[in-house]
């Protein structure tokens, strides 16, 4: 059976159990793309919905392929949340076969984009303050859905974004703290431009924006002599791709692997990235230590 098969089967399932079980008013169903904009809605919606996460922890949101459960999940919703910007690429045929009847948006709404070679990058949530307005984005259409809770869900908002904007401040400070000149990082794909263009970093990366891509032989080596002539500070695999192309950059160069980062997706749970605000301090604290040591050397 073929994917689609399988996908329309768990629709008209998903269909039949519907109608004969019929959701309450006030239990509202959400479906968030992937697990960091999963997070976000939940903060903000409370005790007051159910969201599903379609993406999990430590999945590449890049190259997934929706299951026969993700599919009855959004037949299920009321509401769809997806992050656009080109990330999910996979989204809107799955949105479209469901025939689900839930109000889809955009989180990135109002985020000026940042290009990567001519590209634009879908990780806007690489900058608090973006962070901020995928919050206020998020607030906005639940208060609207379900305005018999907007107060909460209005609450719930101005306490994330006073979380949110605080660790923003906290970046800026220990990130300026930094000795100058220090300021390269590597990693395995183009998922920091909006860290980098938000806190005055830069980083490399041996693939693009999209994790399916694969650099050629050439590239990597021009790469790999780049870091050799110009250097670099520290360098980092990713929870969601292969460690090889960052050890094989590692071995090349002698740059010391400084731990991983967390880049589109958040971490099992057990581990140090289980929320939004939890990746971004986990990959704060692991960037301004390696980049303190690189000062030292």
């Amino acid at each position: 059976m073929t994917l689609t098969s399988k996908l329309r089967a768990g629709i008209a399932s998903a269909a039949i159990a519907l109608f004969a079980a019929p959701a309450l008013a006030d239990d509202v169903k959400i479906v968030a793309s992937f697990s960091i904009l999963g997070d976000m809605v939940e903060q903000v919606a409370g005790d007051f919905a159910d969201v599903t996460t379609i993406v999990g922890p430590d999945a590449d949101a890049h190259v997934y392929s929706p299951s026969v459960a993700d599919a009855r999940a959004v037949a299920e919703a009321d509401i769809i949340f997806v992050n656009g910007m080109g990330f999910e690429t996979w989204s809107d045929t799955l949105i479209a076969e469901s025939g689900t009847e839930a109000s889809v948006h955009v989180a990135t709404v109002g985020i000026t984009p940042v290009l990567v070679d001519d590209e634009t990058d879908p990780h806007a949530w690489n900058s608090l303050l973006n962070g901020v307005i995928y919050v206020q984005n998020i607030t906005a259409v639940l208060s609207e859905a379900v305005p018999a809770h907007a107060t909460d869900f209005a609450a719930n908002a101005e306490a994330y974004i006073a979380e949110l904007t605080a660790l923003d401040a906290q970046t800026r400070e220990k990130l300026g703290a930094l000795p100058a000149g220090k300021s390269t990082v590597v990693t395995a794909h183009d998922a920091f431009g909006y860290l980098a263009d938000a806190y005055g970093l830069n980083f490399v990366a041996p693939i693009g924006i999209d994790t399916e891509a694969e650099p050629s032989a050439q590239e990597l080596a021009a790469l790999i002599e780049g870091l050799k002539e110009q250097g670099a500070s520290a360098l980092f695999v990713e929870n969601i791709t292969s460690p090889a192309l960052v050890q094989q950059i590692s071995e090349e160069t002698g740059l010391k692997i400084g731990g991983r980062l967390f880049s589109d997706a958040l971490s099992e749970r057990g581990g140090p990235a289980t929320s939004y605000l939890a990746m971004f301090q986990h990959n704060l604290g692991a960037i301004v230590t390696a980049l303190e040591a690189a000062g030292e050397s």
